[in-house]
């Protein structure tokens, strides 16, 4: 696949700018703050209608603007697609795939896919697990557009139940016992349902995960990634995974109530990354982490590619700073020609005058991109 062109109007610091990208590779090139994680980030949103920011809509519109836009040009093996995202500031936004309004936002994953590593990925082994579930969740929607879908009935259900354990805190009147347990069925069905796919996600991509990161590391490091699910899921068909739950919420229904939040399902699971059979996150130094870290964006890559049947876009955000010279060089052979990719960088240092040669060099200065001189 391939972006041809996107244009921003009102997004983050653009007033109005068009980029029409004419090479496999371009290199957005300026100073810190003059808006070259937000082009990027509009791809992001075009591909997976969220952002690795995890900001509002109205954080993303233009400052003393009411409505932003991003557009875009995606030519695909199956011929060529124009998206469109409307963002509003006191309202919802909308989506259109070429010139039509889609009612279900579903309908638009899946068109352009994309993988982005920026320096905010190193939280992927550092942060905690609502990090690495918003990673595979994002991941998994790429792979499966209908898994958005079913996140958000689970994330539904999680929060009206939580709403009504604080409601009902400590209190087992007779009529609550038979809601609490119309709730639990529903948050088994829906949560089985994330837990069983976030499984799979996990098993295709640990094997290659590891085999870039043995690459990468010179083979003297064992990368074991492991979904640890809340709810077991010893036996994987939907009825068994949901009899399990079921069974969880009622060992911990005393302190549910007591607490008043759901203390079982998937907004609870884990991802395990260990190197060496150490937790990765206190093992060794933030070079060996950003090791861990460029493996699994690299293995991503391919998964979508596997999966999709088409070579997704990378997006790095100033990632080669922060990598050492054979990390750079092993990430930049990775790429090569393979995969369309959208370089941010404060400098041109790190790349060579082949690479430079072969790509597209854009300036950003102050919301505003164009070809230097």
């Amino acid at each position: 696949m391939y972006l041809k062109t996107i244009q921003l109007r009102q997004f983050r610091n653009y007033q109005e700018q068009r980029v029409d990208f004419s090479a496999p590779k371009t290199i957005l090139v300026g100073n810190n703050a003059q808006g070259k994680s937000n082009l990027l980030e509009a791809v992001e949103l075009l591909a997976t209608l969220r952002s690795h920011r995890n900001s509002r809509d109205r954080d993303l519109i233009k400052e003393s603007e009411l409505v932003g836009q991003i557009t875009a040009t995606v030519e695909r093996q199956n011929g060529v697609s124009d998206l469109s995202i409307t963002l509003r500031r006191n309202g919802r936004r909308s989506v259109a795939l070429n010139s039509e309004t889609l009612r279900r936002q579903l309908d638009f994953l899946g068109v352009l896919n994309a993988v982005e590593f920026s320096s905010l990925d190193l939280d992927l082994v550092r942060g905690g697990p609502e990090q690495r579930r918003h990673w595979l969740d994002t991941l998994l929607i790429q792979l499966e557009p209908i898994y958005a879908y079913i996140l958000q009935q689970y994330n539904q259900v999680l929060r009206q139940r939580n709403a009504f354990l604080k409601r009902n805190l400590e209190s087992a009147s007779k009529n609550e016992a038979q809601e609490l347990a119309l709730w639990n069925v529903q948050l088994a069905t829906t949560g089985s349902r994330v837990a069983r796919r976030r499984s799979r996600a996990v098993e295709r991509l640990a094997p290659i995960a590891q085999a870039w990161h043995s690459s990468i590391s010179g083979s003297t490091e064992i990368l074991e990634m492991k979904y640890a699910p809340n709810v077991p899921l010893e036996q994987n068909e939907p009825e068994q995974v949901q009899q399990a739950f079921l069974a969880k919420l009622e060992t911990r229904e005393v302190a549910e109530q007591h607490q008043g939040t759901t203390l079982v399902g998937p907004h609870r699971d884990e991802i395990e990354l260990t190197i060496n059979q150490t937790p990765a996150r206190s093992y060794g130094s933030q070079g060996q982490q950003r090791t861990l870290v460029l493996a699994l964006k690299l293995a991503e890559l391919k998964l979508i590619e596997e999966v999709v049947g088409e070579a997704p876009l990378l997006l790095l955000d100033d990632v080669l700073a922060e990598l050492d010279l054979n990390r750079q060089n092993q990430l930049l052979d990775a790429i090569q020609d393979r995969f369309q990719t959208l370089i941010t960088t404060t400098h041109l240092g790190s790349f060579d005058s082949q690479w430079l040669k072969s790509s597209q060099i854009l300036s950003v200065q102050a919301g505003r991109i164009f070809s230097p001189e």
